[in-house]
């Protein structure tokens, strides 16, 4: 009753944890797995709403709702067809559960005369063709001295990114392209994506940041369209950095795969890193994921994202860097960045900013009673680290099996060495 009275009040995060232990107690309830799932879907958690739905939905006594919420991810997800049958279901079992909007956008009972989409089909008589992706050319200001620590990390990028452009008749008199790919993997919020942005500014070159939405289409063909205009994109503003966040999105195993609409999206996808079609001497590409065991195999090839480099949680210097750089323009008082880092083990830079965000508050809290601002102290920074979990435990949990029980290849041998299990 909790969680619904949270999920109602659209405090989805909160509900989600309620459900989550209501689920500790039944495991089995489907109407408790919906709602969770209902849960993610909100948070736009949608690979954690799909994998709570598909199990719901192979069983079969699935209630209408849950082949309803299917629909809609399957329909999030750029799978049309899949969520017409999926609402197609839901209607027939529950015709109360009908949702103009979804079926409006599905072509679900569309006039094939005079509606533009059918059954989750363009019609026939389309004229034109849909927009080609284009995404923002940025030209970032930061650089590699905006980034705590990872000075193993940045040399790498430096030899495969920076030093190419910077050095090109050094690299020329090897035999070495200027271009080529790197794949960071990691727990989340520590700096894959900053490190990226940065590495663009490092050069003064172009950086594109691809998301999701960017690539994937409902309609066949498309999405593969869109990749292909990305990285277009990206050869004609050379050099470029071309960055593709949660790339196991895109580029997922195929053989995990039940349509074959991602399989074409893959092989586009090798296709545009081998620079079949077009050269890709210039364009530098990054990629990011949380789950790199979720990535094709085929990406690790050499030629394509031949290094792959794991980004951990900072250690302690690096955790003394990134406070600073947190509080860089801040009022602040003597702090012990040293002892604020020896505080802070297992933070990511992301838990590390959410530790000066709640100092901040604090801080002025205090100020607004006292009626004149302070400046902030290491006390303030160790008494917010006590109020903020680190993030880092629960992917190492995960990625730790995988470690000792998935690593062909020694691929996660980095992972091991971290935990030291090596």
């Amino acid at each position: 009753m909790l969680a619904e009275a949270l999920q109602e009040a659209e405090r989805f995060e909160e509900a989600e944890k309620e459900f989550r232990a209501a689920l500790a107690l039944g495991p089995d309830s489907a109407p408790l797995k919906l709602c969770l799932a209902k849960c993610f879907f909100h948070q736009a958690k949608n690979s954690h709403a799909l994998v709570v739905v598909e199990d719901l939905v192979k069983a079969g006594n699935a209630p209408a709702a849950a082949f309803l919420l299917h629909a809609h991810l399957l329909f999030r997800a750029g799978d049309a067809q899949g969520a017409v049958r999926a609402y197609k279901h839901a209607i027939l079992l529950d015709p109360a559960l009908a949702d103009a909007e979804l079926a409006a956008r599905l072509g679900v009972g569309a006039n094939p005369d005079t509606s533009e989409v059918i059954e989750g089909r363009l019609r026939a008589t389309w004229e034109g063709e849909p927009e080609s992706a284009q995404a923002e050319v940025e030209r970032p200001a930061i650089s590699f001295h905006d980034v705590g620590g990872m000075d193993a990390i940045k040399e790498e990028v430096r030899m495969k990114i920076i030093y190419p452009l910077l050095h090109p008749e050094m690299y020329r008199a090897y035999g070495k392209k200027i271009g080529g790919g790197i794949l960071l993997y990691g727990p989340p919020g520590c700096g894959k994506t900053y490190l990226a942005r940065a590495t663009a500014g490092e050069i003064k070159a172009g950086f594109i940041a691809v998301g999701i939405s960017d690539v994937l289409d409902m309609w066949i063909g498309n999405s593969e369209k869109n990749l292909h205009e990305l990285f277009e994109q990206a050869r004609r503003n050379r050099p470029c950095v071309l960055f593709f966040d949660e790339v196991d999105a895109l580029g997922a195993s195929r053989s995990d795969m039940r349509q074959s609409g991602g399989r074409h999206l893959i092989n586009q996808f090798l296709s545009e890193l081998d620079g079949v079609q077009s050269s890709n001497e210039g364009v530098l590409i990054l990629a990011a994921t949380n789950a790199p065991w979720h990535l094709d195999s085929a990406f690790r090839r050499p030629g394509r994202f031949d290094r792959i480099l794991f980004v951990p949680p900072p250690d302690l210097a690096a955790r003394a860097a990134i406070a600073r750089l947190h509080l860089r323009g801040r009022p602040v008082g003597d702090i012990d960045y040293d002892l604020v880092a020896k505080r802070t083990d297992h933070f990511s830079g992301a838990d590390l900013k959410a530790v000066v965000d709640v100092a901040v508050e604090n801080k002025l809290r205090e100020a607004m009673r006292a009626g004149t601002p302070q400046p902030l102290t290491a006390k303030d920074l160790l008494t917010a680290a006590t109020t903020v979990k680190p993030s880092t435990r629960e992917w190492f949990a995960t990625a730790r099996n995988y470690a000792l029980y998935s690593n062909q290849g020694g691929i996660y041998d980095d992972i091991l060495g971290y935990l030291k299990l090596k």
